[in-house]
């Protein structure tokens, strides 16, 4: 498949890689980018052969965010000038772009971002929605909107408490600075520093590997309720753990854990079924 801003590839153990290739715009994030990352992440998702997802960019920069001259004029021809149905029209406009990196959380797998260089508004909510993150020395943060006028409102604000500590999630967002890779590091918004992309990219496509090598079941049973649990109580979510277990408890994926244990060898999980062909 063609994307705007980027490709995706899968290989034979269930790794897949988004990788932003535009670096001569700094990876910015055009119209078509918007429409392009949820159905890529979605088919990967419904699928059932991705057991991770690496996300990743060439160039200098990770992504310098959203393409505001594609944003600049909002295309407004044939729509009811009238306030309320205005308001409506943009509500449902942000509401689009809020999804494309919720696609990210509802993904049946694991998404690991990593980034050198600048990572810039949109770039900050993208990886907010990622499941761990991961940069190069040299990586900066930056909630941009601030610094032109809005607030964030794809999801950096919704997301980014649970990420660091609220002070400094504030902090950034009311001041528009630079978060270095080191303040990064030290608040846990990061997972690790790396001298370069290179031992960034070696290190993340590891660990990448060895989530590939669980049960998908299992893994994707973790983030799920990780997510749940997130957002809900501890008496809501520990209900909500019995009811997701009597649905998904695999006992071929550990009759097989078992099994290669005592056979000293690597075990060889299914993927998870896939979902594409459900309404069609």
């Amino acid at each position: 498949m063609q994307y705007a801003g980027f490709e995706v590839t899968t290989n034979d153990r269930g790794v897949s890689e988004l990788i932003f290739n535009n670096p001569d715009k700094r990876n910015c994030m055009s119209k078509q980018f918007w429409h392009d990352l949820p159905r890529a992440v979605s088919e990967l998702s419904a699928a059932g052969k991705t057991r991770v997802l690496v996300i990743h960019s060439q160039g200098k920069h990770f992504t310098s965010g959203m393409d505001l001259n594609n944003f600049a004029s909002l295309n407004t021809d044939g729509l009811n000038p009238e306030k309320g149905r205005m308001g409506d029209h943009f509500m449902h406009t942000v509401a689009i772009l809020q999804h494309t990196f919720t696609a990210l959380e509802k993904a049946r797998f694991p998404v690991l971002s990593a980034v050198q260089g600048g990572c810039f508004g949109a770039g900050i909510d993208m990886i907010c929605a990622a499941d761990m993150r991961y940069c190069t020395e040299d990586a900066f943060f930056v909630v941009q909107e601030t610094n032109i006028g809005m607030s964030a409102d794809v999801g950096t604000l919704q997301r980014i408490q649970h990420c660091m500590p609220s002070g400094l999630a504030r902090e950034i967002c009311y001041t528009g600075r630079n978060l270095t890779a080191n303040e990064a590091k030290d608040a846990g918004f990061v997972n690790a520093v790396y001298t370069d992309q290179a031992a960034m990219l070696d290190a993340v496509m590891s660990i990448a590997e060895t989530i590939a090598s669980k049960s998908p079941m299992s893994v994707y049973g973790c983030k799920h309720n990780l997510n749940y649990s997130r957002d809900h109580s501890v008496d809501d979510s520990l209900q909500y753990q019995t009811l997701w277990q009597a649905g998904h408890w695999h006992m071929d994926d550990m009759a097989e854990s078992l099994g290669a244990k005592f056979e000293a060898r690597e075990p060889k999980y299914a993927d998870l079924n896939s979902v594409e062909e459900l309404f069609k």
